[in-house]
């Protein structure tokens, strides 16, 4: 066969050759791509808070003055045997497994306050992202018991989230003018799941508060 004819057909081999190296490194890629970490609901946008803060008129916060958290029933069963804790835990989680009773046995948790991850769910919290104490503080002293229990299991707004337990703790009943999370690429998301929570349950707040998150939303 003659030179020129055998120049094509390399040619085409070799294209091959490539073209299917390129589709096995896609493939590896995807692969070895990190799993996506669940998340509670998305918030509102950055630009919605700031529009909604920016209608709110502070207020002094109220007293702790006949508080308790057994005033806020949590966890309420969800479905079957699994409770609010447990379907936050799954849904935050990755590749987790449950038993019978729905009790997370293992899986992988990132917690997005603190960037560390958990591969027991005995480490992490459900953290009320605005805290029943808070919410008391706020206005929900004057709800009646039901409204506070849908507010302590809220799934549909991002007032809950699994993170490391010490972190949540330090937290407390804390607002964003006292407390943030140590891990500051979340801070903009926290401020927009707090605003949002704090928007659709009609809860007041404070001047630091108020002040605090319309720092953080305007650097987002």
């Amino acid at each position: 066969m003659a030179l020129k004819n055998l120049i094509p057909a390399v040619y085409a081999r070799r294209i091959g050759v490539l073209a299917s190296a390129a589709t096995l490194a896609a493939l590896t890629s995807l692969v070895n791509a990190p799993v996506a970490q669940a998340s509670p609901p998305t918030p509102i946008s950055a630009a919605a808070a700031r529009s909604y803060l920016a209608t709110v008129t502070p207020k002094t916060e109220g007293s702790l003055s006949g508080y308790s958290r057994s005033l806020f029933p949590h966890w309420s069963t969800v479905s079957g045997t699994c409770n609010t804790r447990e379907t936050v835990l799954k849904r935050d989680g990755v590749n987790v497994v449950t038993d019978s009773s729905c009790a997370s046995v293992s899986g992988s948790w990132y917690s997005e306050y603190d960037g560390a991850t958990w591969t027991a769910a005995a480490d992490l919290d459900i953290d009320h992202v605005v805290p029943l104490a808070e919410a008391w503080r706020s206005g929900a002293s004057s709800w009646t018991t039901s409204k506070r229990q849908q507010f302590a299991n809220d799934l549909t707004r991002p007032q809950l989230i699994a993170v490391t337990d010490n972190v949540n703790q330090a937290k407390g009943d804390l607002d964003p003018g006292k407390w943030l999370p140590p891990r500051t690429a979340y801070r903009c998301t926290y401020a927009r799941m707090w605003v949002e929570v704090k928007q659709y349950w009609g809860l007041s707040m404070d001047s630091g508060e108020k002040t605090a998150l319309v720092n953080i939303l305007n650097g987002c």
